[in-house]
């Protein structure tokens, strides 16, 4: 019987997880300020209704009336009215006023006229104005009780002034003054709910929805990803900013630590790169930059629907360009071989002609001016370069020139043995400057190329001058531009031949050179090595 189980509960998203906390936080505040809010309200409404009494008392002890009254057989006749009077304009709850020894001479409860006052009066009686908070008569209340001096100079006391105000009243006001503070904190509340609401929907927008574990895993995985393969990444917002990148590309570009968040204009990286990954979208386009022969594709990035920037791949094809170009010398010398089979097997036929019509003799002198030319040759090449592999290229460019109808001169010489650089490094250098003559003079009137040696054990300069059309001064500033690609147009140059040269200089110690030549073509000059 089959088990049933029960769905995994999908996490809360980050941004409803926010929510919750600013609306919990939000109304934790707003309740405390409320509480703080009433206690001050509560504070203050005390504070003054002690002042009020305390004001009023005094103002009542001043008076004339009340020495008038007290002058008079019958005090309470004529206190009692006046001090129901200053009660109902003041709004305070009693005035009472006293004689020394606490009987009552005025009253709200007239039946309590005559009786003695209830609550601490020592204070006044030594001639100091007091405050308390007492449960008399008419319940609990702030009062205050101030002296009335027989004369302003005299400090004798001859009767009491009481005015209190209920802690009932004071509630009320409260009471009132609390509402106000409730609609100021549900506004205050409103707007915080409001305001969250906002950010909850902005941030979900940012994180698309996701959990913070969901986040964190995404992080981790990509992140192992990333560092795990052997290609180079860079992800690439839609204003030009590197927004990841992994430690292959770091490796491949030279990228510095702080690269996150930088443009990629302000990278030194070749400019044919940066427009690719900026704008134009390609696949498997070669760049060259610093010391490595970049394979890089350029692709848009989409998050629902939209285009949210570019993913660039970068492979490393360093190597695998110069064992091509190694490759393409091999390919031209057996081309050039067998063009030299089929010429050999042509002069065969006419030397054996020649002996069938009985004409030895010629047969003779034929085949021996062949091999003088052909023995001088390789001679003289093999003398002026010392390393069997460098004079193999030279030969093998030298019979195509032949084959194209192009004069190949080589003039000066290397050493035998030298410590710059490689034989391959000098094949790639002396094949690519070759390859890049031939063409250009293809299409020439006259079709003659010039490659000059000469150096020493640790400098070797290389020269090789054309009759073809030449470089316009923009052509020859960008021709050895960071970056070079076939898409630029570099007057006849092809491919990414001379930018591998001038890797080639840079990373020896040299240089690449572009000038006219006497020829009337581009004469190009390659230092390796350092200077004499």
């Amino acid at each position: 019987m089959p088990v049933l189980t029960r769905p995994r509960r999908r996490e809360q998203s980050v941004a409803r997880q926010v929510l919750v906390l600013q609306l919990i936080a939000v109304l934790v505040l707003v309740v405390t300020a409320l509480a703080l809010a009433t206690y001050d309200a509560r504070a203050d409404i005390r504070a003054g209704a002690r002042d009020e009494a305390v004001s009023v008392a005094q103002a009542v002890a001043r008076t004339p009336l009340v020495h008038e009254a007290i002058a008079s057989g019958d005090p309470s006749a004529l206190l009692q009215p006046y001090a129901e009077a200053v009660r109902v304009d003041t709004g305070v709850d009693f005035v009472v006023v006293m004689d020394t020894d606490r009987t009552r001479w005025s009253h709200p409860n007239p039946d309590l006229l005559g009786q003695k006052f209830i609550g601490n009066i020592a204070a006044a009686l030594e001639g100091r104005v007091f405050t308390e908070e007492y449960e008399g008569t008419l319940g609990p209340s702030i009062r205050s009780i101030v002296p009335v001096f027989a004369t302003e100079s005299s400090r004798q006391v001859v009767a009491l002034v009481s005015v209190g105000i209920t802690l009932t009243q004071l509630d009320d006001l409260l009471l009132d003054e609390f509402w106000d503070i409730v609609v100021a904190a549900v506004a205050v509340l409103l707007v915080g709910v409001v305001g969250a609401g906002l950010i909850a929907q902005r941030l979900r927008r940012q994180t698309h929805g996701m959990g913070e574990r969901e986040i964190t895993r995404m992080y981790e995985y990509y992140s192992a990803v990333l560092h795990a393969v052997r290609e180079g990444l860079l992800l690439i917002d839609l204003e030009g900013r590197v927004q990841l990148v992994n430690d292959e590309a770091r490796r491949l570009l030279s990228l510095p630590d702080d690269v996150v968040g930088r443009s990629l204009d302000d990278l030194g990286l070749p400019p044919a790169l940066v427009q690719a990954a900026a704008g134009e979208r390609g696949a498997d386009e070669v760049y060259v930059t610093g010391d490595h022969v970049l394979v890089a594709s350029s692709s848009a990035a989409f998050w629902d629907g939209k285009e949210v920037g570019a993913v660039v791949t970068l492979r490393d094809h360093t190597d695998l360009q110069a064992v091509t170009g190694e490759l393409d010398t091999v390919r031209g010398l057996t081309e050039s071989l067998r063009a030299q089979t089929h010429e050999a097997a042509n002069r065969l036929h006419t030397v054996v002609s020649l002996i069938e019509m009985g004409r030895p003799d010629d047969a003779v002198d034929f085949v021996t001016d062949e091999l003088k030319v052909a023995q001088m040759l390789t001679d003289r090449l093999v003398g002026a370069v010392g390393d069997p592999v460098v004079a193999a290229l030279l030969l093998g460019k030298s019979a195509e020139a032949a084959e194209r109808g192009i004069s190949l001169t080589v003039t000066g010489e290397l050493p035998a043995s030298f410590d710059v650089g490689s034989p391959r490094d000098l094949v790639t250098v002396l094949g690519n400057l070759v390859d890049n003559a031939i063409d250009a003079v293809a299409g020439s009137a006259e079709k003659r190329i010039v490659v000059h040696l000469e150096g020493s054990p640790t400098h070797v300069r290389l020269v090789v001058g054309d009759s073809g059309p030449g470089l316009t001064p923009e052509e020859a500033a960008h021709a050895l531009e960071r970056g070079w690609t076939t898409k630029a147009d570099a007057g006849g140059l092809h491919g990414v031949g001379l930018a591998l040269v001038s890797q080639v200089a840079r990373r020896l110690g040299g240089g690449v050179t572009i000038g006219r030549s006497d020829l009337g073509g581009a004469e190009l000059v390659v230092v390796l090595g350092e200077q004499p």
